[in-house]
């Protein structure tokens, strides 16, 4: 749970800044004005450009937050007339100096010449993010390392022609979490560049465990020595990961595919189907050391494999039509947290901020602002302040952007 106690007053802005304090906000102030100079004096001078200034970088965060709450296709459409307009906050600021902000946002506006990494121009701003996950939050032996939904609205997906879906870029990069599984706490974001044909870029190495090792690798470099119970999909279980980890006193429990997996070193008889009709709930075992492979039928063959949990301890999977199914406890643990990460999913994945840059970094700064909402939230229902206001997340963020944009009194006295 939370390291720290938050005062009953605590607004959405105190969660929120948890994770973006006023010093990371400042240091967007003088890079976005650093880099404005920078362009013009390379591209001539921009006599409609004033320097930006701390109250109005909150509030273009603010509007951009907006998005998230009222999903529009664009964020120009506050200050239109149409459907999405917002009239109570589009007076704050006005359109074209929204757009000039937008024009020169910078979090790392020049680049040193001993960088060579992708997003040097938003490394800064995770690693500070990461410090605010780190002090602000201690998370649950059990974790679990996916890739959460942050796709398109799905209203503007199903309204779209196949024209309008064929002009929308790709992301060039994929992100990847590790999740505190009981509270749905993200600890750890991990952003990997698709940088094209190289030997280490994404589409060299889709599907391939050598990717997904090193995805896992670099989400549990802070989780060693902790006891930690680490859930994965078949892309990362394997056996090879799974062992390097136990050495660093993480545990494991991974759903297994053939297909999808790393099966290197795994016997060749549990991964094939049986020729004899089983029955549901019926399970077979193999054991190397504290490691076991688990195949366990319910309509169909499911494999685990597992350090985490004895395979001789019963569980049970609970269905609705077909009542109790017996199993191993780990298939039982399993499920359990994947079904919670599904649930955080269908209910946090709506409120990622809907602008859609071209810009890989600034894609990134977005979807890693938005994760730290959804995490700010989750601190506050597990506060004091929730009993007080009770806010949904919806509320939340639009107690959030009225912050930011100064239409909310934060002082401790409101």
């Amino acid at each position: 749970g939370p390291t720290r106690k938050m005062p009953l007053t605590a607004s959405a802005m105190d969660f929120f800044q948890l994770f973006v304090p006023d010093n990371v906000l400042k240091n967007m102030v003088v890079q976005t004005n650093m880099y404005a100079k920078k362009y013009q004096e390379r591209f001539g001078s921009d006599d409609a450009w004033i320097d930006v200034t701390l109250t109005e970088m909150k509030a273009f965060l603010g509007y951009m937050i907006s998005t998230s709450i009222h999903h529009c296709e664009s964020v120009l459409s506050i200050w239109s007339s149409g459907f999405y307009s917002n009239k109570s906050i589009a007076l704050i600021m006005t359109q074209s100096r929204f757009e000039k902000i937008l024009k020169y946002f910078h979090i790392v506006a020049f680049r040193s010449s001993q960088t060579t990494h992708g997003l040097y121009k938003i490394q800064p701003f995770l690693d500070s993010l990461q410090n605010g996950f780190d002090s602000a939050f201690r998370p649950s032996q059990a974790q679990v390392l996916h890739e959460p939904l942050i796709d398109e609205d799905p209203v503007f997906i199903a309204t779209c022609t196949e024209r309008e879906l064929r002009k929308r870029k790709k992301r060039k990069f994929s992100l990847w979490v590790r999740q505190c599984s009981s509270t749905g706490f993200i600890c750890q974001i991990y952003v990997h560049l698709k940088e094209g044909s190289g030997a280490d870029g994404l589409d060299a190495l889709k599907n391939k465990p050598q990717l997904h090792s090193m995805v896992a690798k670099s989400l549990c470099q802070n989780a060693s020595g902790k006891n930690y119970i680490i859930f994965t999909g078949p892309s990362i279980t394997s056996l090879n990961l799974f062992e390097e980890f136990e050495k660093q006193e993480i545990y494991c429990c991974g759903l297994l595919s053939t297909r999808k997996s790393d099966c290197t070193g795994l016997p060749p008889s549990m991964l094939n189907n049986p020729e004899t009709p089983q029955s549901r709930g019926q399970y077979r075992i193999r054991m190397k050391g504290n490691m076991s492979l688990i195949c366990w039928y319910n309509k169909g063959h499911f494999r685990f494999l597992t350090n985490a949990y004895s395979p001789v301890q019963q569980g049970v999977i609970i269905k609705r039509k077909s009542g109790e199914i017996p199993c191993p406890l780990a298939v039982e643990a399993f499920a359990a947290h994947l079904s919670y990460i599904c649930k955080y999913d269908d209910k946090y994945s709506k409120y990622f901020i809907s602008h859609k840059p071209n810009k890989t970094w600034q894609q990134v700064f977005w979807f890693a602002i938005s994760i730290a909402i959804n995490n700010a939230y989750i601190l506050y229902k597990m506060s004091e302040a929730y009993h007080v206001t009770r806010y949904s997340r919806a509320q939340f963020g639009e107690r959030l952007v009225k912050e930011l944009l100064g239409l909310e009194d934060t002082s401790p006295s409101h």
